[in-house]
C-alpha cells in the first residue's frame, strides 16, 4: 500500500466513524422489531439460537445507540462489552444505563478491543463492511475471545444484491458528501418509494423480496428511513462476496467458519478461535 493511499484510507476511516457519530446522536430510538429479539434471530438464521448467549459474556465491536446491547440482553448475556468509538458514546450509555453493572460502555475502535482472552462470543453487526481496515480488528477479537470462543459478524453481501447494490454504490457516488437535510429528504423520498415496492413484492418475484416482506417490511415507517439513510450516509461502505466474507475470519486464524446467505441479500458469518 503506498503512503498516499494508505493516508486516504485513514481519513476515510476516521469520516465514517464521525457521520455515525452524527447520525446515531440524531436518531436514538430502537424501539419496536428493530430492536427486538426476533430481529436478531433472523440475523442468526440457523448459525445460532437466540439462547446460545444465555449466561454468556460478549464484546460488541460497533455499538451505535445500544440496539443490539439490548438485543444481547434481552436474550441472557450475562455481561456485556459495548465498544464504540463514535460521539454517539454518550447515547450508547444513556440507552444501557438501567442494566447496570451488567454493560460496560468502552469508548474504543474495535482494533483497540482489549486481549483478555476470557469472552465467549465477539460480535459486531452491521459494522465491520464500514471499516477500511478490518484486519486489525479480527485480531484483536481473536485475541479477546477464550480459546473455543465465538465471533460472529453480520455483513453487507454482494451475491444476490448485484442490482441493488449498483444504485447505491452510484448515489454514494455523492450521498456521504451531503449536508444532513439534503440526505434526509433523499433518504425520505426512497422510503416512501418503497412503501409501494414492499407491496408489490406480495404478488411479484421482484429483487430483495424476501428482505422486503420479511424485515423490511416488519420495521415502521421512521425506521425504514433509517435503514435507507444508513445505507446513504457513511462515508465507506463494502459489500462482500462470500469468498471475502469467510477469508475475513479465516486470515485472522478462526476456524469452522460457516456462512449464512441471510434472506437471499447478506452474511451471518460464524466462526470459532481454536481451543488450546
Amino acid at each position: 500500500m503506498t503512503a498516499d493511499r494508505g493516508a486516504g484510507m485513514e481519513r476515510t476511516a476516521r469520516q465514517t466513524i464521525a457521520d455515525f457519530g452524527d447520525q446515531w446522536s440524531r436518531y436514538t430510538d430502537n424501539s419496536g422489531y428493530y430492536g427486538g429479539v426476533e430481529l436478531f434471530a433472523d440475523m442468526l438464521g440457523p448459525l445460532l439460537p437466540v439462547t446460545a448467549f444465555r449466561d454468556k459474556t460478549v464484546a460488541e465491536i460497533g455499538s451505535g445507540t445500544g440496539r443490539i446491547v439490548r438485543m444481547l440482553v434481552a436474550a441472557g448475556a450475562a455481561r456485556v462489552i459495548a465498544v464504540e468509538p463514535s460521539a454517539a458514546f454518550e447515547v450508547l450509555t444513556r440507552n444501557v444505563a438501567e442494566f447496570g453493572e451488567k454493560v460496560r460502555c468502552v469508548k474504543l475502535t474495535g482494533d483497540e478491543l482489549p486481549g483478555s482472552a476470557d469472552l465467549d462470543f465477539v460480535i459486531s453487526i452491521g459494522v465491520i463492511h464500514h471499516i477500511t481496515e478490518p484486519a486489525p480488528v479480527m485480531r484483536a477479537a481473536y485475541r479477546a475471545l477464550k480459546p473455543g470462543g465465538y465471533v460472529l459478524l453480520w455483513l453487507y453481501g454482494r451475491e444476490g444484491n448485484e442490482r441493488v447494490v449498483w444504485i447505491i454504490e452510484l448515489m454514494r457516488r455523492v450521498s456521504p458528501r451531503l449536508p444532513h437535510a439534503a440526505l434526509a429528504v433523499i433518504a425520505a423520498t426512497m422510503t416512501a418509494l418503497l412503501a409501494p415496492y414492499v407491496l408489490l413484492c406480495r404478488v411479484l418475484p421482484l429483487p430483495l423480496r424476501d428482505y422486503m416482506l420479511n424485515v423490511f417490511g416488519k420495521f415502521s415507517q421512521a425506521k425504514r428511513y433509517l435503514v435507507v439513510y444508513d445505507q446513504l450516509n457513511p462515508a465507506y461502505a463494502k459489500y462482500y462476496s462470500e469468498a471475502e466474507a469467510r477469508a475475513l475470519v479465516e486470515d485472522a486464524g478462526f476456524v469452522d467458519a460457516r456462512l449464512h446467505h441471510r434472506r437471499g441479500y447478506s452474511w451471518t458469518v460464524l466462526a470459532r478461535r481454536p481451543p488450546d
